[in-house]
This record gives structure tokens, sequence and C-alpha cells, in this order.
């Protein structure tokens, strides 16, 4: 059986906000975000409305070959010609074996400038389109909602996790 060599995305860019063309002077118009899969593939969007500012909405949707070998996508904002912040999304983050396929995930990443300096954030959403064959087993559709206890007497038969903040 032949392995895919890459997977399709669904990429929505919704929103950004808190974007600065430095670190004093709001973006007022001309931005646009690139969303890149690979070094050859990308896309962009059009140009915002007038009144979107430094906190500007496309809801955009753009759909894009990922790479098998992926590990990140990148997002690139731009005031102009001038890239004023970007992240790295890492993949795992939507197209991890735990999701299903079709599932959509909604994502907030800061963005940071050429000198890594925070410059806002940006708002997708992503899906990796399904074919009806995947790494995630057929019970990952369905939530986990326990894990059966040793002593059924005492727990009911149900072991639930708790989280705890840690500190290194």
């Amino acid at each position: 059986m032949e392995k895919p060599s890459s997977k399709v995305i669904e990429i929505t860019v919704i929103s950004a906000e808190g974007l600065f063309v430095n670190k004093r002077q709001p973006v007022k118009k001309n931005l646009s975000i690139t969303v890149k899969t690979d070094p050859i593939n990308s896309r962009s969007t059009g140009q915002v409305d007038p009144e979107g500012g430094s906190c500007p909405a496309w809801n955009e949707k753009m759909v894009m070959e990922l790479p098998v070998h992926a590990r990140f996508i990148s997002v690139e904002a731009h005031s102009g010609s001038r890239i004023i912040g970007t992240a790295n999304i890492p993949v795992s983050d939507f197209a991890g074996g735990h999701l299903p396929e079709n599932y959509l995930s909604f994502l907030s990443y800061r963005l940071r400038d050429s000198n890594g300096e925070k410059n806002g954030i940006v708002n997708l959403s992503v899906t990796v389109k399904g074919s009806g064959n995947t790494g995630c087993a057929a019970s990952c559709s369905r939530p986990w909602m326990g894990v059966p206890a040793a002593d059924n007497k005492m727990s009911g038969g149900l072991v639930m996790g708790i989280p705890v903040s840690y500190r290194y």
C-alpha cells in the first residue's frame, strides 16, 4: 500500500489583534496574513476592511496541501511588503494522531517581530480533511470519560484526572 505524500488542510484566517508596525504605531491598513506549509506552498489573505486597524478580521478560508513530513506551518503578518510578525505553528496542534479527521481546531498564536518581541496575536481555525483512513483509533471520535479503576468499590469504577499547575 502506498503512503500519501501530503494531506489537505483547510485553514481559516479569522482575525488578528494588537498588531504594530513598530512598537508604538498601530497597523492602520494594507494588512495581510500569509500561511506557508512548506517553502513552496503558501497562500495569502486579501486586504482588510479599512476599519480593521490593528485588530483586523478576514474570516478567509484557504485550502492547502500539508506535506506528511511537515512539522510546522508558518504564519506571517504583512503590512504592505513588510513582515511585522511571524508564528510557527506545530502541526501536532491540529493534525496529531489524537484528533479525528475533519476535526475543527480553533487556535490563537502570539506573533513575534524580527527581534523576537511580541507583536499581536493571530486567530485561526484548522481542519485536516479526511480520506476515511488515518492513524487515529476508531475510539478517538468518542470522548474519553475515564479509565476503569482497579477497585470498583471506592471509585465507582472510574479514575479521573485533575489538572495541577507545574513549575520547572
